[in-house]
């Protein structure tokens, strides 16, 4: 579903030098990012419909496939639909820039669901073209993500999460506990404590995040409907000042600091939705992403271990064991690695990105206290300078 080239009007990502791109399947034309040895796509958290009417929320954060760093990337409001990357000021590696945007609905007979428009610009000979543009559906990130993680478990894969309206129901409950229960049971005989400790991390900062984003969905909410309630009181007094022909003067200024104050609390809160929130929901989608991380090494490290017992108590041909846990202890050592130098990236940005998006709320709730401190003082002074001024003239 190709359609007309031209200029995006969203800003774009640059991404680093790696492989071309890959195909989806079912669709016609390359994949943006769907390389083999470098991809990566980020935006904000998107409402998409994957099938039918079933309604999605997933999110895409910028991650590697050739282990070169990112500078703090800090998502816009979900609502702009828009790819964005910033990267660290390395030129040579700026020769791919993908943008994705403009969400168009489909309806057939069959299905309704949405796709966004991916433009694709790079300077790199292999590729015919030094512009692309394809339309893609959830379901061809949903299988980038899935080709990304078979190629590499270790490494920290863009969340594609989903996110249904309603919670997983009673048998996926029972089978999701029945796996974990057989897991724990089998477990990971030889866990480097680095490892453990990683694990401990994350299920540590999975309660935490989740606990910011509950309370800062309730803090959104709560500003919502006190500026609600407080917009209704300017014109109240408007009408009131009609009725105390003494007061009008007085009852007008009130309106007017309530006006603006309204403004400077509907700017907060504006920063709250399109700045805050949508960082600690990325990473409340990392969390769960990083969990599943976890649970591949120990599974590539949990293969490597039952062929070591098996050799010990020579219970298949020693030679082909040998064989097999002599590639498994290379595939365990890459995935270690793999881990180990991307988890320090991503832990850098997390804590880049967090300490950004609270310390520009902050700042923006100062601000805004400091403006309507400064019409309350204004209107104050004004009505005490007349108060005084009536006495002084009452007094004469």
């Amino acid at each position: 579903m190709e359609g007309e080239c031209r200029a995006p009007q969203a800003r774009s990502s640059g991404l680093p030098a790696g492989g071309g791109g890959g195909e989806s399947p079912g669709v016609d034309g390359p994949l943006p990012g769907s390389s083999g040895s470098s991809a990566l796509l980020q935006a904000e958290v998107l409402d998409l419909d994957e099938d039918e009417d079933d309604l999605e929320v997933f999110s895409k954060d910028a991650s590697l496939m050739d282990m070169n760093s990112f500078s703090p990337v800090m998502p816009t409001s979900p609502l702009s639909m828009i790819n964005q990357v910033k990267f660290e000021d390395e030129p040579d590696l700026k020769d791919l820039f993908i943008t994705v945007d403009e969400p168009e609905s489909h309806v057939t007979t069959i299905e309704t669901f949405i796709t966004y428009r991916i433009i694709t610009k790079t300077s790199r000979g292999e590729f015919d073209s030094s512009e692309f543009e394809v339309r893609r559906r959830y379901q061809d990130f949903l299988w980038l993500k899935e080709r990304l993680e078979e190629a590499h478990p270790t490494l920290i894969i863009p969340e594609l999460s989903s996110h249904k309206k309603q919670g997983p129901g009673l048998l996926s409950r029972m089978g999701q506990t029945v796996r974990a229960v057989a897991l724990s049971m089998r477990g990971v005989k030889s866990r480097p404590e680095e490892f453990m400790e990683m694990n401990n991390f994350i299920e540590i900062f999975s309660q935490k995040i989740n606990l910011i984003d509950k309370i800062s969905q309730r803090i959104c909410k709560e500003e919502r409907e006190y500026f609600d309630e407080m917009k209704e009181y300017g014109p109240i007094h408007i009408l009131w000042s009609a009725s105390e022909e003494d007061l009008a003067d007085t009852l007008k200024g009130v309106a007017s600091c309530i006006d603006r104050c309204c403004k400077a609390t509907e700017k907060r809160m504006s920063g709250l939705s399109e700045a805050l929130l949508p960082v600690v929901h990325e990473y409340v989608l990392y969390s769960e992403m990083l969990m599943g991380v976890m649970k591949r090494r120990d599974q590539i490290q949990s293969e490597l271990d039952s062929k070591v017992e098996a050799l010990t108590s020579k219970k298949a041909d020693t030679d082909l064991l040998t064989e097999e846990i002599g590639k498994l202890e290379d595939k365990v050592e890459c995935a270690n690695n793999a881990l180990k130098a991307d988890w320090e990236r991503w832990k850098q940005n997390m804590q880049n990105d967090i300490k950004s998006a609270f310390t520009d709320m902050a700042e923006e709730n100062i601000h805004s206290y400091e403006q309507c401190l400064a019409t309350w003082e204004s209107f104050l002074t004004s009505q005490t300078d007349l108060h005084l001024e009536e006495a002084s003239e009452d007094k004469s």
